[in-house]
């Protein structure tokens, strides 16, 4: 187990916000954490990599555990002139080699010498993907990592999350309250709501009565769509997506 939570319980100022979570994340699964604005979803994550101290229960990650992060998005002043390879050498600088291999690996070799604020916004976010690959990571995370993409653009963000995880063998433990894409992408989904609703592989969660209850029965389109063009898969075409 790469993290192990038993009767997790966090509270942020003082209000209890997630209440006897028991989770186990392994090696080479793509978890989704799904609920409404509010259900602790950031909150969990926070507490399983130990940026929150548990209220009640434990919380055990594997020693040495590196974990990557994926952020929403980030704000660049635009007039800054700032590289791809300048903005992956912040703090620290990276061997160019390093720089040039996570970036095939978020899907946009080439890209090192291109101007951060040329970028589109789906090279942008897999600029930000190599960034966390830079780690190395056992555990992927991603926080709302395609809020700014079209729908397009966001299942083929999550291919490259796919071929990610089967290269480095990591986990993946995404944040999102987009349905549309995000559980299709996923082995296992945990519906949150203050404590765990329902969890499960994408298809049991969603026709589960507590997934219905919070968010009713309208991704099975989207459901579709994602599956549609992961069967006729042509990867490289899809990095243009924005």
């Amino acid at each position: 187990m790469l993290i192990s939570a038993k009767g997790l319980t966090l509270a942020q100022g003082g209000a209890p916000v997630m209440r006897n979570v028991d989770f186990d994340l392994d090696r080479g699964e793509i978890v989704t954490l799904v609920g409404p604005n509010g259900s602790g979803k950031s909150t969990l994550v926070k507490g399983l990599i130990g940026a929150l101290p548990p209220t009640a229960g434990t919380v055990t990650r594997m020693p040495g555990l590196r974990i990557g992060y994926v952020p929403q998005s980030l704000q660049l002043d635009g007039f800054l002139p700032l590289t791809v390879q300048g903005f992956l050498g912040l703090p620290t600088r990276q061997p160019a080699r390093d720089v040039d291999r996570a970036l095939t690996e978020a899907g946009v070799p080439g890209l090192a010498k291109r101007q951060m604020k040329a970028l589109s916004g789906g090279q942008f976010q897999r600029v930000l993907l190599a960034r966390a690959l830079l780690m190395r990571p056992d555990v992927l995370i991603l926080d709302e990592a395609t809020q700014g993409l079209d729908q397009p653009g966001a299942a083929a963000f999550y291919r490259q999350i796919a071929a990610v995880r089967s290269e480095l063998n990591c986990a993946v433990l995404m944040v999102s309250h987009d349905m549309h894409v995000v559980m299709a992408a996923s082995d296992r989904v945990l519906c949150l709501n203050g404590h765990v609703c329902c969890q499960g592989t994408p298809d049991v969660v969603q026709s589960a009565p507590e997934y219905r209850a919070l968010f009713g029965s309208g991704t099975q389109g989207a459901f579709a769509l994602y599956r549609h063009e992961h069967d006729h898969d042509h990867d490289h075409h899809h990095h243009d997506h924005a």
